[in-house]
């Protein structure tokens, strides 16, 4: 399929990343499947920073070239995919998760590597506001040490609610939970968070 919507004519990425959300996700699906350049770079420009900074937050071994592979099964599932961005958004995080499972496993081992803080920067950006306040702070080392040590479920949910901006339903069908299990995980993961640095928390 063919497109005479360039990805330039958007002018500043922001405006692109408007359209991409609000008005045009249905063109850009149709324009990815048909292999539309302008198309898959949109999404690559919407998702890949938000993917890998999950993936390194986790401490996965690679997380660029993890990226990539969820990239990859992104493509080849995307003939079978139904539904708008958000569902979109939830699906490509649902994938990140399972590959970093995945990733983890052959490690046999926690990760150990605290995220670097030009990841955890990004986060304000994100788009979340499971706590409004911490997102302003998690630029500070303490708050990166704080989430590093979380156990792994509870920060899969903290990270995938901030970083990937996922509702609790879609968290739990990501993380293979139920959703009250999942509210729990954020809620024990938040009072951590919290007792390490502390801010008034957002409960929804």
């Amino acid at each position: 399929m063919t497109s005479n919507i360039k990805i330039q004519a958007f002018g500043p990425i922001k405006d692109w990343v408007t359209h991409f959300r609000c008005n045009a996700f249905d063109e850009t699906l149709s324009g990815a499947r048909g292999g539309s350049e302008w198309a898959w770079d949109g999404i690559y420009r919407e998702l890949a920073p938000k993917v890998v900074g999950y993936l390194r937050a986790h401490g996965a071994t690679d997380p660029d070239d993890v990226a990539g592979e969820i990239f990859l099964q992104v493509v080849r599932g995307l003939p079978n995919f139904s539904g708008g961005w958000v569902e979109f958004r939830a699906w490509t995080f649902t994938i990140a998760h399972r590959r970093l499972v995945d990733d983890l496993r052959r490690r046999k081992r926690r990760p150990v590597d605290i995220a670097p803080v030009d990841v955890v920067e990004r986060l304000a950006g994100a788009g979340g506001d499971v706590v409004e306040d911490a997102e302003t702070r998690m630029t500070d080392a303490w708050v990166i040490a704080a989430i590093d040590q979380l156990p792994t479920d509870q920060r899969s949910v903290v990270l995938l609610r901030v970083i990937g901006d996922l509702t609790i339903d879609e968290i739990a069908r990501a993380v293979d939970k139920r959703p009250g299990a999942v509210k729990a995980l954020q809620r024990r993961g938040l009072r951590r968070l919290e007792k390490a640095y502390p801010f008034e928390l957002l409960q929804r």
